[in-house]
């Protein structure tokens, strides 16, 4: 079943608000092994003009990702997620993410197409945080492949 061209330009309700902390900054970075003192000591942040520690530029994928679960899940929208692969990821950067900051994720729906029977969706994520401040804009791409042929 081709997806609903209707939900192009569908926003989805901002997300509850994400408490970014310094210690799942500093895990990330860990995890991705990326030893920048500024995503793991506020002092070498301050050097540099931040008001805490910055998280990798990558971090806010996992709060991103988990907002494009309301596009996901939309049962009307038609898409099957069993056969999702992630296609693409960009992220438009207004400012760093800061520990303490309280994010908001407010999803997209972009683009959706069909190109060589699979079903693409491309979904706009907008990072604001508790003043309302845009911090980062996620774009990410979304392919459902094509059912085999029985």
């Amino acid at each position: 079943m081709a997806l609903d061209q209707s939900f192009v330009g569908r926003t989805y309700p901002p997300t509850d608000p994400y408490e970014v902390g310094r210690e799942k900054i500093r895990e990330f970075a860990e995890a991705i092994g990326d030893a920048n003192p500024a995503y793991t000591d506020t002092e070498a942040a301050k050097a540099l003009g931040h008001p805490d520690v910055i998280a990798p530029p990558t971090f806010v994928f996992a709060i991103t990702f988990k907002a494009a679960g309301l596009v996901v899940e939309d049962p009307q929208l038609g898409l099957d997620y069993s056969r999702v692969v992630h296609g693409d990821q960009k992220f438009a950067y207004n400012r760093p993410v800061r520990a303490g900051d309280r994010l908001t994720v407010t999803s997209t729906i972009e683009a959706v197409k069909t190109m060589a029977g699979n079903e693409i969706v491309d979904i706009r994520g907008e990072v604001h945080d508790e003043a309302g401040e845009h911090v980062v804009t996620a774009f990410t791409k979304l392919v459902a492949r094509r059912a085999e042929e029985a």
